[in-house]
């Protein structure tokens, strides 16, 4: 992935009710962090609206990738 589509890419929303870009979920990840629990402590998504319902399939994602 070149730096600008990796840059674009990082601005997309993951947690729509908090506006949480996926670069804080990707920073994160390659930090170390590998549970969704802690993803969601450290951000704070699934706590809106939705109870985690809109992202925490996204949030699955990202770190099964990362695994």
């Amino acid at each position: 992935m070149s730096q600008t589509n990796s840059i674009i890419d990082d601005l997309k929303v993951v947690c729509q009710c908090k506006n949480i870009k996926k670069g804080l979920f990707r920073k994160l990840i390659d930090n170390g962090e590998r549970s969704i629990d802690c993803l969601r402590r450290e951000t704070g998504a699934g706590s809106g609206d939705c109870g985690g319902k809109r992202c925490s399939d996204r949030i699955k994602a990202m770190l099964k990738v990362a695994s």
